[in-house]
């Protein structure tokens, strides 16, 4: 019992050697020599000490179960980072706080185990499984299940572990919308300044944790690590595979296991936790396909439009946190063949989506701007009519205000959207290619959207304007800016 004493007593005076570990990967394999190394983990590896060495970084890791993510992640990721600053507080979160407090037992463990080589021991007053604090530094790990209380405890680096249990809880509105509220109301107001926060997950569903931070207005600022199951784009692929091989398995499965996985799972499941590509469990009112083989070659934007107009879907509220404002551009060459050209759909007040729209249609060089006039319709030109005098001013352009074209829908959204599908499914729509990815969250929704519930900004926006190149009797001209002859309607100023 003395010699014990005296053991801990020496160490407290020996100075800190430092980090031996130069990835998580690296301690992995010194703690367990029977860890198998994989293309995939050396990306999550990568991808992990970039997120700890970047203040404020956003990381998500997406890849199919069973393939070392959550031990390389929750378990030795954060053991990792406290051998690299052992004053981190740590928070765990899992759909349940059982499952969180697991990862916490095995770090704490860990650290039991090799104290001397990790140069780490556990407050022996404060050792719980859910909540543990290194001795001599400030330094531990919290654990919590997704909907749990975080109140007091501030946290330097959070990690939330599978924040859903299965389809039927990923398939729930209801508790989609709570997993939501506990990042936004608990979670992120933990967060001390700087720290990194770093999702892991399978995907379940498209509108899961992951698909709502990445398809928010905070988005881009997260990075992405997905790795499906097989590969089927090489140009995208972080393992830098060819199309159709598969990843090599921690777990050791086999081509031909990986053939027997996909060919017995449904193809929804195939899709999204294999491939991290979910999809709707209904199919969407678009189809990929109908997309992919229509869109136009670089060069080929600007042939032959005949017209353009910029469609606006604006927002329910006019407060600045309130929903995306749609804002998509579209034109009709002289074939008839409708095309999208661009989406600058924002969140923000009115005067702002109204300048947003107003712009487009100066960059675009469009003749008319489309809103719908079933809500608020007069509202809505109000706000038009006063962003464009700030604009004008603001590009310093004599030009006369384009047409403003009311929308008045009848028919439901989803009749609506399905028959500007039709003019997709039977080729009469493009989208441009010009090597940017403008459109691509607009694409999103549209291959994400079945048709109930609300239809997304973007997606009604599109209806919108392609609906007045196609069927103009559905559609009425301002009367206060009504057009005369001509592309500008006689109006075009210089």
């Amino acid at each position: 019992m003395i010699a014990s004493w005296a053991e801990h007593a020496a160490r407290l005076f020996e100075p800190a050697p430092p980090p031996r570990w130069d990835t998580p990967g690296d301690l992995a394999a010194f703690l367990d020599p029977k860890t198998r190394q994989t293309p995939a983990l050396d990306v999550i590896d990568a991808a992990l000490v970039r997120a700890f060495n970047t203040p404020d970084s956003r990381l998500v890791i997406s890849m199919p179960p069973q393939e070392g993510k959550s031990q390389r992640a929750s378990r030795r990721f954060p053991l990792w980072a406290l051998t690299q600053n052992p004053d981190l507080r740590i928070a765990v979160a899992s759909y349940e706080a059982n499952i969180a407090r697991r990862w916490g037992r095995a770090i704490r463990d860990d650290i039991t185990q090799h104290a001397r080589d990790l140069n780490l021991s556990v407050r022996p007053d404060l050792s719980a499984q859910h909540e543990w604090q290194l001795d001599q530094h400030d330094g531990g790990v919290f654990t919590a299940g997704v909907g749990g209380a975080m109140t007091g405890r501030p946290v330097d680096l959070l990690l939330i572990d599978d924040p859903v249990k299965d389809r039927e809880q990923a398939d729930s509105p209801t508790f989609r919308e709570k997993v939501w509220d506990w990042w936004t109301d608990t979670a992120s107001t933990r967060l001390a300044p700087s720290a990194p926060v770093i999702l892991i997950l399978t995907r379940w569903h498209e509108d899961d944790l992951a698909g709502r931070l990445l398809s928010s207005e905070d988005g881009p600022r997260w990075d992405v690590v997905s790795i499906p199951a097989q590969c089927d784009d090489p140009a995208t692929d972080q393992l830098g595979r060819e199309a159709g091989e598969f990843m090599l398995s921690a777990r050791g499965r086999t081509r031909e296991q990986w053939e027997a996985i996909k060919r017995n799972a449904p193809t929804r499941t195939w899709a999204a936790l294999y491939q991290q590509r979910p999809t709707p469990a209904e199919g969407a009112v678009w189809k990929s396909p109908w997309i992919e083989s229509n869109r136009g070659k670089t060069g080929e934007i600007h042939h032959d439009l005949q017209r353009i107009v910029v469609a606006v879907d604006p927002a329910a509220t006019s407060k600045k946190t309130s929903d995306m404002t749609g804002i998509v551009v579209t034109g009709m060459d002289s074939q008839r063949r409708g095309w999208v050209l661009d989406d600058r759909t924002l969140r923000g007040s009115p005067v702002e989506w109204g300048c947003a729209a107003w712009d487009a249609v100066l960059d675009w060089n469009a003749t008319d701007i489309v809103v719908e006039d079933n809500q608020g319709g007069e509202m809505v030109l109000e706000v038009l009519n006063a962003a464009w005098r700030v604009v004008t001013e603001r590009r310093n352009t004599r030009r006369l205000m384009p047409r403003i074209q009311r929308v008045h829908a009848v028919q439901s959204k989803r009749t609506r959207a399905e028959a500007i599908a039709a003019l997709y499914e039977t080729g009469h729509v493009k989208h441009a290619a010009d090597g940017t990815d403008r459109l691509s969250k607009l694409e999103d929704q549209m291959l994400t959207w079945t048709g109930e519930g609300a239809s997304p900004d973007r997606v009604d926006a599109l209806v919108h304007g392609l609906t007045v190149l196609f069927q103009p009797h559905h559609t009425k001209v301002n009367p206060a800016r009504k057009a005369g002859s001509g592309r500008w309607g006689g109006m075009r100023g210089r």
